[in-house]
């Protein structure tokens, strides 16, 4: 008898799926487990095999099509057989799929303000979830991440750390490379970096409308604690989430003047030319990374910190070896520097007790980010703030509890993937599972040459916490095999655990691709881990990542084993 084949069900959030190509026709026959056809599902081609031999008998979808799950896609049986007859006969009573229930006088369930990495994923989860769900986005989607932050500055990050690789290539045996000759083309590097982020953006889109989630463009405003204005339209929500991200902060004390040389990191993304000199003012990790990416590229580059230390959320330990690195290769310091003006393409500061000045082609504010709430008339519903940031608990409620804020307007943990687990905290709490949001266990990430990623305490953090209880263990990246085969033995991996019982206080980790590493330890945290079963899990070899035992060799057992 005749078999229909049907749009399959390949993952948990499948809604539908997009017929990419059939691999056989009408007439012709297959054979159970040859591919009958591929499909797209989000951003995944998957070839679908036949469950039966037979032959195609009517295909009821075309290449490029899309259709929902367990629709009906084509036919197979035996030659001559009628495909009317099991489209047509009975059909074996199926339960209706319950559909999500209806807010009681809402346009919408949920409501989320904002298309960012914490937006977007929350409202895709809130519809998973079953609720009716409604975006709101008002800039570009993606937010600042994908437009102008992790995204474009890790795309720039890249090209630099080739054309640095190519440089060096007699290092590695490889010859024939004219160094001297060897450059960067702007152009064609601005135009790669659009291509990227074009991408991730209409990967957005797509999920969102795969997902269900109604998107509206334009900019929201409250205009009661359930409704919202956008463009004139009214938008009401039985619950409201807040993730409208951040902008760059332009310190009010800092005096202008004269001809504007001041980029932010935004404009700084857009360069056509690499300028020959430039002066970054602050040494958290939007500062240190574009310098990290400016001298790479040809220019000479001063940062002026006001704090003795850079990265200041990093074991300064390892942020002293990550400056010591950068200075030497050709990165100027000044730490305790306080600037009071920028004038034309000066900077002045105030320095070692000393004024001084610091002239360069581009000057490149990076002293932080601040909350976008600007327009969105929460303070006249009377949502409470933290000074700029929007105040919320550990369900990420705001003192208007079906009300909730995430991200960066939040203040607490200005990173995409805290943002993006703060949705999920926050619609646990509207589906009634009661989630609390734990900040000592975010993962952060620098991307220099080594990396640096880190998590949980500073050694100074823990021992203001926990005194002398603390084990500490050490592993140098000079004595780890991969490394050196990599030819970069500068680093790093410092752990924290508890002297009584092994837990994972911190974790900071200073080497090649330690930042897809650091999610190993967020695991590890999060399941209560400890010091011992780090130790005992494999870490494969050669790797760097086999560091990691070592360190942790080091803290509890006193020694690691390839280090004296």
């Amino acid at each position: 008898m005749a078999e229909i084949i049907i749009m399959p069900k390949l993952g948990f959030n499948m809604d539908e799926g997009q017929l990419v190509k059939w691999h056989r026709r009408v007439g012709e026959t297959v054979k159970k487990g040859e591919v009958l056809f591929e499909i797209n599902t989000d951003k995944t081609t998957m070839p679908v095999e036949a469950t039966a031999d037979g032959t195609v008998l009517q295909l009821m979808l075309e290449e490029g099509a899309f259709a929902e799950v367990f629709t009906p896609i084509a036919v197979i049986g035996a030659p001559g057989e009628d495909p009317n007859a099991v489209l047509n006969g009975p059909a074996t009573p199926q339960a209706a799929p319950a559909a999500p229930a209806e807010p009681a006088g809402y346009d919408y369930d949920v409501v989320v303000i904002g298309a960012g990495p914490g937006g977007y994923e929350t409202a895709i989860k809130a519809a998973q979830c079953g609720k009716k769900t409604c975006i709101i986005e008002g800039a570009g989607f993606g937010g600042t991440c994908l437009n102008v932050g992790c995204i474009p500055t890790k795309a720039l990050i890249q090209t630099a750390d080739v054309y640095h690789k190519v440089k060096d290539a007699a290092r590695f045996a490889v010859t024939g490379v004219e160094a001297d000759k060897i450059a960067v083309d702007m152009a064609a590097l601005q135009a790669r970096k659009k291509a990227v982020v074009k991408t991730l953006v209409n990967g957005v889109k797509g999920l969102l409308r795969g997902n269900k989630v109604t998107v509206v463009e334009g900019m929201a405003s409250f205009a009661d604690t359930h409704t919202l204005s956008v463009d004139g339209r009214s938008i009401t929500g039985a619950n409201i989430i807040i993730a409208t991200g951040s902008s760059v902060f332009m310190p009010p004390f800092l005096a202008l003047e004269g001809e504007n040389h001041l980029l932010t990191s935004t404009e700084a993304l857009d360069l056509d030319q690499v300028p020959a000199s430039v002066t970054v003012i602050g040494g958290g990790v939007i500062g240190v990374e574009f310098a990290y990416l400016l001298n790479r590229l040809g220019s000479k580059v001063t940062v002026l910190e006001l704090m003795d230390h850079i990265l200041p959320m990093v074991d300064i330990e390892v942020s002293r070896l990550a400056e010591k690195r950068m200075t030497k290769d050709g990165i100027l310091f000044r730490l305790g520097a306080k600037v009071s003006r920028v004038k034309d393409d000066t900077v002045y500061y105030e320095f070692g007790g000393q004024n001084c000045q610091v002239k360069s082609d581009m000057v490149l504010m990076a002293v932080g980010r601040v909350p976008n709430t600007q327009g969105l008339n929460a303070e006249g519903i009377g949502i409470e703030f933290d000074r700029k940031a929007i105040r919320t608990d550990a369900h990420m409620r705001t003192n208007i509890p079906h009300i909730y804020a995430i991200g960066d307007v939040n203040g607490k943990v200005m990173l995409a993937h805290t943002a993006s687990h703060e949705g999920m905290v926050a619609v646990a709490d509207i589906c009634g599972q009661g989630e609390e949001m734990r900040y000592d266990r975010i993962p952060s990430c620098v991307y220099l040459e080594p990396e640096i990623a880190c998590i949980g305490l500073t050694e100074a953090q823990a021992r203001e916490k926990y005194g002398d209880g603390l084990k500490i263990g050490r592993f140098n990246m000079a004595a780890n095999g991969k490394s050196l085969i990599a030819g970069d033995t500068d680093g790093l991996f410092k752990v924290i655990v508890a002297a009584d019982t092994g837990e994972i206080l911190g974790v900071h980790l200073y080497g090649q691709h330690v930042t897809d590493m650091i999610g190993e330890i967020s695991a590890a945290m999060a399941a209560e881990g400890t010091a011992e079963e780090l130790i005992h899990a494999i870490h494969p070899h050669p790797t760097v990542n086999e560091a990691l035992g070592e360190a942790f060799m080091a803290a509890w057992n006193g020694r690691a084993i390839n280090s004296l």
